[in-house]
């Protein structure tokens, strides 16, 4: 799809792209070019983010009055794509992308006030709280327990596939405080300190070797009433409205088509110097093809949507 941006976006362009010669430093793009994951290491991250937080450019999407750019979805389609390309290192999802876009469309302005500008700058480093072992793909049926005693909850159970749990100070949850026969019903969002008494991490180690994701055990773990985001029992619409980010919030198609560039190039090299193509090199270009497509008429369409309608909780509740 042919894109003709106007002298204003060109100009854009041109800030970004200048920015990024002068501050993406060789030792971030190298680090990056060698991720196995789709999550960067946390120094990497941070540096990257430190960087992007001091320019004033960590959270492109949110608000301007709590941290945001301003920009128009043209603009930040811009600023994805040139990252991109230029091979920097992605930000940690789960702070900026995540829970500060709940805080924002759900918080208290005590919880803004407070956890958005650590988010910004690197302070807190969060980790997500859903899957439990038997509750998945089923998150409904979710376990963990926060009992009510006076103004905190006490909190018992135990969270699985936790990324980054080991490094993060914070966490963000998804607890039972009620038993309702409609299992959606008595879930609550809640935000709990790693350093709690009671919060132990234990690593989970895939096959390569690496340790990137976590179990969470909770014993007898106190957290104040203070740290729910939305309504007591009403966690699953705070959830759904997380989903509007995790699943779509970003500008993803830029990161796709590099990547889909790369898998391109590989596949050309390994057939350096051979001659007519086999039915297996044309299944494999047939998929380039297709992937190629749905990343430009579809994630593209829909990355280009106006965020400032994601923030109003009402406009999502019944999502």
């Amino acid at each position: 799809m042919d894109v003709t941006w106007s002298d204003e976006d060109l100009r854009f362009q041109t800030l970004v792209r200048t920015f990024l010669e002068e501050n993406l430093t060789d030792d971030l793009r190298r680090t990056a070019s060698r991720m196995t994951s789709v999550y960067a290491d946390r120094e990497t991250s941070m540096t990257w983010q430190r960087i992007l937080h001091t320019k004033g450019w960590a959270a492109p999407a949110w608000p301007v009055a709590y941290g945001g750019c301003g920009w128009s979805a043209v603009q930040r389609f811009i600023f994805a794509t040139e990252t991109a390309v230029a091979g920097a290192p992605p930000l940690s999802p789960m702070g900026i992308g995540m829970c500060g876009p709940v805080l924002i469309g759900h918080g208290t302005p005590e919880q803004r006030a407070h956890y958005l500008p650590r988010m910004l700058s690197g302070d807190d480093f969060w980790c997500q709280g859903y899957s439990e072992p038997g509750s998945g793909s089923d998150l409904a049926s979710l376990q963990m327990s926060a009992r009510d005693a006076g103004d905190h909850f006490v909190c018992n159970g135990h969270k699985i596939w936790t990324t980054h749990a080991n490094l993060a100070n914070w966490i963000f949850c998804l607890v039972r405080t009620s038993q309702e026969r409609i299992r959606q019903l008595g879930i609550t969002f809640l935000l709990i300190d790693m350093t709690t008494p009671g919060v132990e991490v234990k690593p989970i180690v895939s096959l390569s070797g690496e340790h990137i994701q976590n179990e969470v055990f909770f014993t007898d773990v106190k957290v104040p009433k203070s740290q729910v985001v939305g309504q007591v029992g009403d966690g699953w619409t705070v959830a759904k409205y997380l989903m509007e980010f995790e699943r779509g919030g970003g500008v993803s198609a830029p990161g796709l088509k590099v990547r889909l560039g790369k898998i391109a190039a590989i596949a050309d090299a390994e057939r350096a110097g051979e001659n007519a193509l086999t039915q297996e090199d044309r299944d494999l270009r047939r998929k380039l093809a297709s992937a190629a497509i749905e990343i430009t008429f579809g994630f593209q369409s829909s990355a280009c949507s106006n965020a400032a309608s994601r923030f109003d909780p009402a406009a999502n509740a019944t999502i």
